[in-house]
């Protein structure tokens, strides 16, 4: 199946072991935070916004998930029977149900792919500690300068103008990415323009200097496969 090309070939014989199909419409959710976990999956096509709420009632976007990201897998070989983070549909799509005991039961069967699979998690834990880093090191300017570091990897379009992030987020949005507020984003933002580093265009952000942002945060250029929105 062509949404599994993020994971090894040794793990894509696993995932493909799906019990069903789920269509998924733009604006639900697979699953909220708190709710009963007996389900994994693996996105097929559309986008899934992953989010946790912070004590003080806001929240913060932890990825962006698409074709063929695992969703749920924080529940494996967890006696919390409950999901830790909200799945919202942000584009419709489909999703690949897979049984979280049935997953367990395969992990343990096989130890060269379970190692594999440990692999694949150890990765995806570190662009999230990577995404805390910034946050607690630089506050929130931090979060928003390498929210845009990660959306020009992912999305970054080279131009002579500079690097166009090639989609469209409202400051709400970028807001929740940082896990602070649209006013604060607002701010930054407008710092960031006056001093010509960004430009702004119906929502579609051009860096023209990525270099002063990354200096800003002691960037370690990570690898893009760890700096990601997604």
């Amino acid at each position: 199946m062509q949404a599994f090309t993020k994971v090894s070939n040794e793990l894509q014989s696993l995932l493909e072991t799906v019990h069903h199909i789920r269509k998924m419409e733009k604006g639900t959710y697979l699953f909220q935070e708190g709710s009963k976990a007996k389900e994994l999956f693996v996105v097929i096509n559309g986008k899934i916004q992953m989010s946790k709420m912070i004590p003080d009632g806001r929240e913060l976007t932890l990825r962006m998930a698409s074709a063929g990201d695992l969703i749920g897998e924080l529940s494996l070989f967890c006696s919390a029977q409950t999901h830790m983070q909200n799945a919202k549909v942000i584009e419709s799509g489909e999703v690949a149900v897979i049984f979280k005991n049935d997953l367990e039961k395969k992990l343990g069967e096989d130890h060269a792919i379970a190692l594999e699979f440990m692999r694949w998690m150890s990765q995806e834990h570190r662009k999230s500690q990577t995404k805390f880093r910034d946050l607690v090191l630089h506050g929130k300017k931090g979060a928003l300068y390498s929210t845009l570091i990660r959306l020009s990897n992912s999305y970054g379009i080279h131009t002579d103008a500079g690097i166009i992030i090639n989609t469209s987020l409202t400051n709400q949005e970028l807001a929740n990415f940082c896990g602070t507020s649209r006013e604060v984003v607002n701010r930054l933002l407008s710092e960031l323009r006056k001093a010509d580093i960004i430009s702004i265009d119906k929502g579609i952000i051009t860096i023209h200097d990525l270099d002063y942002i990354k200096l800003e945060i002691d960037c370690e250029n990570c690898p893009i496969d760890i700096c990601n929105i997604e």
